[in-house]
């Protein structure tokens, strides 16, 4: 039944929680814009329609019939061990964002990698749509570093859904340009990574963008000493960004597209 409405429910989630973002962001900012929202979002959007056209063309089922493919080989960690679903699916979620993490993390410290992660940091503001703005190329390589993940862990269908939604939820959640109340953004930040604390890996200055890796849990970042609890020039004072490319070209599609091929 997931894998026949897959595309559905996952589309109409999405629509759901970015929209919902979108009217948060309106109603309780956390911070000024530097540039207009339209062709921004223009632009952040048309990367989500290319890159999940080529990810339709190249993997019909991705992470999802990789998952079905391993439970009736019998392949994987968890299709050894026959644990109830309830078990699995939290054992699949805390396992595969892990490996997210630590994909995050090499797509910081390795060149070819980064050159295709930066046109998600390029982005002058911070909101919702800077979530979902990845190349399409950085997109490809995460869906076959997800599947071979998929396979090792043998996870069953419905872990690797749910994962898939709150992956995606947590994504534009946490790049939402929001204010949460203290006691609650505090609470949060305790267990999931924040809008406050992701933002922080936004900053212009690297020693910041090279913390707080994490896109769902924030316990990673905590474990492996690469969390940085507040921007060093306060939410309203920081910069958003990369340093060389600080004026509109960011907000350009075709530009994005072609940056990973620029010097």
């Amino acid at each position: 039944m997931i894998l026949q409405n897959e595309s559905m429910i996952r589309m109409s989630v999405f629509i759901g929680v970015l929209a919902c973002m979108m009217i948060l962001e309106a109603a309780f900012p956390r911070k000024t814009r530097t540039q207009g929202r339209g062709l921004r979002w223009a632009t952040n959007l048309g990367i989500v329609v290319i890159y999940t056209f080529v990810l339709r063309l190249l993997f019909p089922m991705a992470a999802l019939g990789m998952a079905s493919y391993a439970h009736a080989k019998g392949w994987g960690v968890l299709n050894m061990w026959g644990l109830p679903t309830w078990v699995n699916i939290i054992i699949t979620v805390i396992a595969l964002d892990f490996a997210v993490y630590w994909q995050h993390v090499i797509s910081h410290k390795v060149p070819v990698f980064w050159a295709l992660h930066k046109v998600h940091h390029a982005d002058r503001d911070i909101d919702a749509t800077t979530g979902i703005r990845f190349h399409p190329g950085e997109v490809v390589l995460s869906m076959l570093y997800k599947m071979a993940a998929v396979l090792v862990l043998g996870p069953s269908v419905i872990g690797v859904f749910v994962f898939e939604i709150l992956l995606n939820g947590s994504a534009m959640f946490n790049h939402a340009n929001v204010k949460l109340p203290l006691w609650l953004e505090r609470g949060l930040r305790i267990g999931f990574v924040t809008p406050d604390m992701h933002r922080v890996h936004h900053s212009i200055l690297k020693q910041e963008t090279d913390s707080n890796y994490g896109f769902f849990l924030s316990v990673w970042d905590r474990i492996f000493r690469s969390y940085t609890a507040q921007p060093e020039r306060g939410h309203d004072g920081m910069t958003i960004g990369l340093p060389h490319y600080q004026n509109e070209k960011p907000s350009r599609i075709l530009w994005c597209l072609a940056l990973p091929f620029r010097r």
